[in-house]
């Protein structure tokens, strides 16, 4: 229990946007932060239980910070940021996707979003024991290091397959606007010499005796 009050005091020693919005409280309500802090985790778990929209506020927590982040770290100098944030985004892709064929199973489950809220923040908490971090070291690369060999053999067939097909489409396509175009194009009028003109006839008028 000291262990994890421990690490509570240590992140919230750490300067991010979310710290610096408690330290701001702090000293305008006289409140620590500490009980901040677990005030708004508390409000925030019982809106996820019972409050409306808590699919969107879960992936408001799970994009919106991590994104405001990953910009940051792309305009800062160092490139430890940038690891940091890239891994978070491989975790996140792959969690959305095995979400997406679970959802409509566990989001009828009372404490789901309240799970899935927790998973992301400690997908993202900063530190040694970020949660995106470990999950990629333990299982993410171990897997790619074990088939990315074939998922690259498996790419570059792909998309040697959809050149090939986007050529054919394109060549289809210009030949039948050529078609088109020979179709719809005037037919040129053969001038011939001009007819000869009609006679004409005088009518002469006869004088009268």
């Amino acid at each position: 229990m000291d262990g994890l009050r421990q690490r509570f005091e240590r992140l919230l020693e750490q300067r991010n946007l979310a710290t610096e919005a408690l330290g701001a409280l702090e000293a305008k309500t006289g409140v620590d932060k500490r009980y901040l802090a677990a005030g708004a985790t508390t409000l925030l778990s019982l809106y996820l239980l019972f409050g409306y929209g808590a699919s969107l506020l879960c992936n408001l927590i799970g994009f919106v910070y991590p994104a405001y982040a990953s910009i940051k770290a792309i305009e800062s100098p160092s490139k430890e940021d940038d690891t940091v944030w890239l891994t978070y985004w491989v975790v996140y892709s792959l969690f959305g996707l095995a979400e997406f064929f679970s959802d409509l199973l566990l989001s009828w489950f009372p404490f789901y979003y309240v799970g899935k809220c927790a998973f992301l923040l400690f997908c993202m908490i900063p530190g040694p024991w970020n949660g995106a971090r470990m999950l990629y070291r333990r299982v993410v690369r171990q897997l790619f290091l074990k088939h990315h060999e074939a998922v690259d053999s498996v790419m570059r067939d792909l998309s040697g397959r959809a050149l090939d097909v986007a050529a054919g489409i394109t060549r289809d396509v210009l030949q039948a606007l050529a078609h088109s175009r020979a179709l719809i194009a005037p037919v040129a009028v053969v001038e011939g010499p001009p007819l000869p003109s009609e006679p004409t006839i005088a009518f002469i008028p006869l004088s009268s005796s």
